[in-house]
């Protein structure tokens, strides 16, 4: 495929959910000047079946609702060369490919494919080599790409190995403007709840009425994945976490998250808070929620009121929305559930009517203080404040591939 009007040739690697979803928001929009999509395998009987596939989902409707919404104009797709798979839609080249699963064996340079993103969730361990036999990130290097994106979290599987050098975690707008051509290779994009959860605490750490975090923790119920069981099935030989095999249909399951420890990658500020993270499964296709729960060390007014409430967390939010973080960063007022979300584009939309607050006094005592060198007759009192935030994402579109989308684009626009 060559480039179109000075355009650049995106590579991505899996059709699956995110995959799709991927090529869906390119079409949309058209930073790039075609698309190469590595599907790996055969799909249905024939080049018409992949495009069936393509063209419809489940959760955002046909692929001419999701481009032009309710109003009735189709999305276009033309077939171009049947025997190459290269089709047009909506006026974009897209070619599959369906040979090569493994990353080294995809020729990226023959289609003037410079940055790939691997959409598969199977390659997600920056520190094996190209020529590991299950397949790498490196693989894609191999092949001739020069960038690489993972569209999932790193999972470095042996624990005496370090970061590489090369390697870094990034998410639109909070640390992607920490990429450097020169030095960073491999990218992963972290996930939608890393990614939301990211531009929930940048805007408080950013304030100093609310940057000594005391203690911090988040729960996100979240919508079921396609890793999850429809249902019950026996646990693989070594599993620990035995919900994971019970049906995702009947079900509100309790499971881990890596959130927490991927957010110390992107903001290394929270990594004194010790942060904890847990996530509950529900039998949702799309949509999740965060609640965050933070106490901070609140000031006193002159007037001996808090200063930290419910108006002035909100205000904070607010203010994130319509500046730094405007367009990634939503703030509501209205009473949301799960399905307003779904096609959400901001990586967090901040429910304000449910931020609530509560502020008390921590007694020092003076047999404590002692014991420091500090000698003092009476008690301090230290005010505490105590929030709860809540945040809605689209852990699929949203905070996933939309976010996902302008993390590409940038590094697309300084390669």
């Amino acid at each position: 495929m060559e480039k179109v009007n000075g355009k650049n040739i995106l590579g991505i690697n899996g059709a699956g959910r995110i995959g799709k979803l991927t090529l869906w928001n390119h079409i949309l929009n058209k930073h790039f000047g075609g698309i190469v999509v590595n599907v790996g395998r055969g799909v249905g009987k024939n080049l018409e079946a992949l495009l069936h596939n393509i063209e419809n989902d489940s959760t955002y409707g046909s692929l001419s609702r999701f481009l032009y919404g309710h109003s009735g104009k189709k999305c276009e797709i033309r077939i171009i060369d049947s025997e190459k798979n290269l089709v047009e839609i909506d006026g974009m080249p897209v070619q599959f490919l369906q040979q090569a699963r493994n990353p080294r064996d995809i020729n990226w340079p023959e289609h003037n494919v410079r940055l790939v993103v691997d959409c598969t969730g199977a390659f997600l361990d920056p520190t094996l080599p190209a020529d590991h036999a299950k397949g790498s990130l490196r693989g894609h290097l191999e092949a001739g790409a020069e960038k690489v994106i993972a569209s999932a979290p790193f999972k470095i599987k042996d624990s005496t190995q370090k970061m590489p050098a090369d390697a870094s975690m990034m998410v639109y707008g909070i640390n992607h403007l920490d990429f450097d051509a020169r030095k960073h290779h491999i990218i992963s994009a972290a996930s939608c709840t890393t990614t939301g959860l990211s531009h929930m605490i940048r805007p408080l750490l950013e304030t100093p009425e609310t940057s000594t975090i005391l203690t911090a923790s988040m729960s996100t119920i979240h919508a079921s994945t396609s890793t999850q069981s429809i249902l019950d099935s026996v646990p693989s030989a070594g599993t620990s976490d035995l919900r994971k095999s019970r049906s995702v249909f009947n079900n509100i399951i309790i499971t881990s998250t890596g959130a927490a420890k991927a957010l110390e990658k992107i903001l290394p500020e929270v990594q004194k808070i010790g942060f904890m993270a847990d996530s509950v499964r529900i039998p949702t296709n799309t949509a999740s929620l965060i609640i965050l729960n933070i106490t901070f060390h609140s000031p006193i007014n002159d007037i001996g009121e808090p200063v930290v409430t419910r108006e002035f967390l909100n205000q904070i939010y607010l203010q994130a929305a319509n500046g730094p973080l405007a367009g990634m960063l939503e703030f509501s007022e209205k009473q949301n559930v799960s399905a307003d979300m779904i096609g959400r584009r901001a990586a967090v939309v901040i429910e304000g009517v449910e931020t609530h607050t509560r502020t008390g006094f921590m007694a020092l005592n003076p047999d404590l203080l002692r014991s420091f060198g500090v000698e003092l007759t009476q008690d301090i009192m230290i005010p505490v404040c105590h929030a709860k935030i809540f945040g809605w994402y689209d852990n699929e579109f949203g905070s996933y591939v939309n976010m996902l989308g302008k993390l590409t684009t940038y590094v697309d626009m300084k390669m």
